[in-house]
């Protein structure tokens, strides 16, 4: 059993294709690097809000997306490829980059540059045409391999009473602020 704990292989079951083709976020040495200023980041989070993009699992997984189509939404469990392995060692960040706000853990942010950078995103469920799911709204860089898709479930998935630190507040209040 301790053999299982020391390393494991994940196969990819598909990958994405999108027109979002460089991430907004980038793993520096020491911290994470925005790429943009915010008002550009909340004009790209808007055409990410409405891109319709294309999971495309490979043909020998077909038969598992059977009856999928019944579900509104999907949560989208995938590998950000274009970060650096050199990069995953980062144990601290500034959330968004941003030095304005306070150092946190990894884990406690949605920062691509951790351990094992597996990403999810639940999105809505446009369509299904054979083994291609079109979904709307999910963040991922076009070619980034599929690790899972489940089905998403308020009553299983959601959290009634969830709380957030002040800081991501912040980023969330600066990502919906109008100009």
């Amino acid at each position: 059993m301790e053999n299982i704990l020391e390393k494991f292989e994940i196969t990819p079951v598909g990958r994405v294709s999108s027109e979002i083709k460089k991430p907004i976020l980038l793993a520096g040495k020491s911290d994470i690097e925005l790429q943009e200023r915010m008002d550009i980041i909340r004009e790209q989070r808007k055409r990410v809000e409405a891109n319709i993009c294309e999971l495309i699992i490979f043909p020998q997984w077909s038969e598992l997306l059977d009856g999928i189509e019944g579900f509104s939404h999907v949560m989208v469990l995938y590998w950000p490829h274009l970060i650096d392995p050199e990069r995953r060692n980062l144990r601290k960040i500034h959330p968004m980059g941003r030095k304005d706000l306070p150092l946190q853990g990894v884990f406690a942010t949605c920062s691509p540059a951790r351990p094992n950078p597996v990403l999810a995103s639940t999105v809505p469920l446009l369509e299904r045409n054979g083994c291609v799911l079109k979904v709307k709204g999910l963040e991922a860089v076009d070619g980034s391999p599929i690790i899972d898709i489940k089905p998403y479930l308020k009553s299983y998935h959601g959290a009634d009473d969830s709380t957030i630190p002040d800081w991501m507040m912040k980023i969330n209040q600066d990502l919906e602020a109008v100009e």
